[in-house]
């Protein structure tokens, strides 16, 4: 009796383990496939959007039709703030344990627009970035001086500056556009910045990469260490004189190289 019982239970442990195997094995692709197309975002373009971060994407041109919506969600809510304070943590906990000479010689590079200043509300009229690139138009929002601050950026930025950090911006604006480059960064609440260099007529038409290569070899010879370089573009960070650390803000919205 005891052997033909074991042999019963074997048989129902049996039967209930191959269902548990073949339920699993048949939900994950029916869920994947439940959800990848929400709203035209799901999976495929929480990857796309990674293969971008990650620079795996190279250089591409537009969003994907599908991946729009989702590139509005997310620029628009607690993720991508929550993105950009990690990086400012990041950075934050790398410069804590930087040994700086102190001698107004130890720096850090920033970025401005989607770094420092925040163009989304320019970008929430044309698309979030679906929309080809319109050279005048962008100029006409830069020159209203009216784009807010990255919340997580200015807080890493005051911090960098009590800390005796030297702050210099390096941004692909144009020299013409000093004047409301400066005032949007002191109403937005960024001041006591070192330098602020911006494209001059020699630097028209040299991508992004080599101009910013060239201005960050430049404060190299002048003697500044470049413990830190802050910005959304991967061409704000590649090339030469990188400096020490880098540091990659999110942004699916666009690509420079």
């Amino acid at each position: 009796m005891a052997s033909g019982r074991n042999m019963i239970v074997l048989l129902i442990f049996a039967f209930a383990n191959k269902s548990f195997s073949e339920t699993i094995i048949q939900m994950h692709p029916a869920a994947h496939r439940a959800h990848a197309d929400d709203k035209g975002s799901g999976f495929y373009c929480e990857s796309w959007r990674y293969s971008v971060e990650t620079n795996d994407a190279g250089e591409w041109r537009s969003i994907p039709a599908r991946c729009i919506e989702f590139v509005k969600d997310y620029i628009t809510g607690e993720r991508y703030r929550s993105d950009l304070e990690v990086v400012a943590e990041n950075s934050l906990e790398f410069v804590k344990n930087v040994k700086m000479v102190g001698d107004g010689k130890d720096a850090w590079v920033f970025d401005i627009d989607e770094t420092l200043l925040s163009n989304v509300p320019y970008y929430a009229a044309h698309g979030f970035g679906s929309e080809s690139f319109n050279e005048k138009t962008f100029n006409d929002w830069v020159g209203l001086a009216e784009a807010p601050a990255l919340t997580a950026s200015l807080r890493l930025y005051k911090e960098l500056s009590e800390m005796g950090v030297t702050l210099i911006l390096l941004t692909g604006r144009e020299e013409f556009q000093r004047n409301a480059t400066e005032k949007n960064l002191l109403d937005a609440g960024f001041s006591h910045w070192e330098k602020l260099l911006l494209r001059n007529p020699l630097d028209k038409g040299k991508p992004a990469t080599t101009y910013k290569s060239e201005r960050r070899k430049e404060i190299e010879d002048e003697g500044y260490t470049i413990h830190g370089c802050s910005g959304d573009q991967w061409s704000d960070l590649m090339g030469y004189a990188m400096g020490i650390r880098s540091f990659k803000l999110p942004n699916p919205m666009y690509y420079i190289p």
